[in-house]
């Protein structure tokens, strides 16, 4: 899981669930002279069906978020059906301001919950249609410092930098030993058995993506092998016109068509 896949989007998400469990606390009803008007909890349809149900329905659009790929229950996108809850609540909290019972006024449970879940279906539905939303919650780390002459730099996957693999060499793999130079064979020339290099001048780089973007198979085909997440460093190896082949932590590599805004390391 990386949270830093987390759009502007989600936080607003998060943030409206988090009111919305606080206003089930808070008097529904409100009447005057009368204290001790009950809450969401005092009925579970009312606490666990309705309240609870926004709540769950945030839960399951951050978590679909976070995970490396889109989870799928009985053929439904998690995100789809977290939405789907919070849309359904702000419709039930709807109609539970408007038919106040006679004789009592809304309480401020009733009327904090109705404006959290309004915000809640608001932000789960807006976030994939408005560019401001889609924007990275949480900034992604910048390069690693560069290392003192002679220090060894910390290891791991995740930054650019020494002791990260080499362009072109599987992730966990041994270093190709070079081979003897042959004086027949003219510099720049590939050597027998290895494909010839990308007839441009590029050079491999670390580079990390703004927000959440799929990755292609190298054949051309339209179907995602991967999505790359904000706050990783991916390794660009190659340079397909305008769009970049890229390297997973895993070692896969596929085309990322939508090079815009990426930072590179």
């Amino acid at each position: 899981m990386n949270i830093r896949s987390l759009t502007r989007g989600d936080g607003v998400v998060i943030g409206a669930a988090v009111l919305l469990f606080i206003a089930s606390f808070l008097d529904i009803y409100s009447l005057d002279g009368y204290s001790g008007a009950p809450s969401a909890w005092d009925t579970l349809d009312t606490g666990m069906g309705i309240y609870m149900g926004g709540v769950i329905g945030a839960a399951l659009i951050v978590v679909n978020r976070i995970l490396p790929q889109p989870r799928k229950v009985a053929g439904l996108d998690l995100g789809v059906v977290g939405a789907a809850f919070t849309v359904l609540v702000v419709w039930i909290m709807f109609w539970a301001l408007v038919d106040v019972p006679d004789g009592v006024e809304a309480g401020a449970g009733l009327i904090l919950g109705f404006i959290a879940s309004l915000v809640l279906a608001a932000g789960a539905i807006a976030t994939p249609l408005l560019p401001a939303l889609k924007g990275a919650l949480l900034p992604a780390p910048g390069p690693a410092a560069p290392q003192p002459y002679g220090a060894q730099p910390p290891g791991g996957y995740g930054y650019p930098g020494a002791g990260a693999p080499q362009p072109g060499q599987p992730y966990g793999g041994q270093p190709q030993p070079t081979p003897p130079f042959n004086a027949a064979q003219q510099p720049g020339q590939p050597q027998p058995g290895q494909p010839a290099a990308p007839a441009s001048d590029f050079s491999p780089f670390w580079f990390a993506v703004p927000v959440a973007r799929p990755l292609f198979a190298e054949d051309g085909s339209q179907a995602p092998i991967a999505e790359l997440a904000p706050g990783t460093w991916y390794l660009a190896v190659e340079q397909r016109g305008p769009a970049l082949v890229a390297q997973t932590q895993d070692g896969r590599r596929g085309v990322l068509q939508d090079t815009s805004g990426i930072q590179r390391g």
